[in-house]
């Protein structure tokens, strides 16, 4: 494959359609914009969500409570996930991504102290549950906040 042989897909492109080429086009005359008012005229734009007038819906809403914009993300993973690593492994989160366990953008990584853990584990990320610390100190690992 080359990329001057691609094409669109079959009925995916169509002819642009001519306004403003007499009545028997179907789009003669006013060319499709109706007659008169705002966006008859040539140039007319409005912002995305202006209504035409009307309080427009983000305003109208009622807003609750408060969004810390300087939260911080952490991507939680379970006891049971961190039992399918091999006995006495170092467990990052670089390791944690390639294993498929997180996904998507986070700020860290909270484990968390969801079911039991039999491996000895050396496990460093951002954040632990106090359970979680627990269990991973009680099977002979160790835990590390980076």
């Amino acid at each position: 494959m080359d990329l001057h042989t691609l094409k669109p897909a079959e009925g995916s492109t169509h002819r642009k359609m001519r306004v403003g080429r007499g009545r028997a086009s179907g789009k003669g005359k006013t060319s499709g914009r109706g007659h008169k008012g705002q966006f008859s005229r040539s140039g007319s734009t409005h912002k995305p969500l202006f209504e035409g007038g009307q309080m427009p819906m983000s305003r109208r809403i009622p807003k609750r409570g408060f969004k810390n914009f300087t939260r911080k993300i952490f991507a939680p993973v379970n006891l049971t996930a961190l039992d399918a690593f091999a006995d006495g492994s170092e467990v990052t989160v670089d390791v944690l991504r390639e294993a498929g366990l997180i996904k998507g953008r986070f700020n860290g990584v909270k484990i968390l102290g969801n079911g039991e853990i039999t491996k000895k584990l050396t496990v460093k990320v951002d954040a632990f549950s106090a359970t979680a610390k627990e269990k991973i100190e009680a099977a002979g690992g160790s835990c590390e906040t980076v």
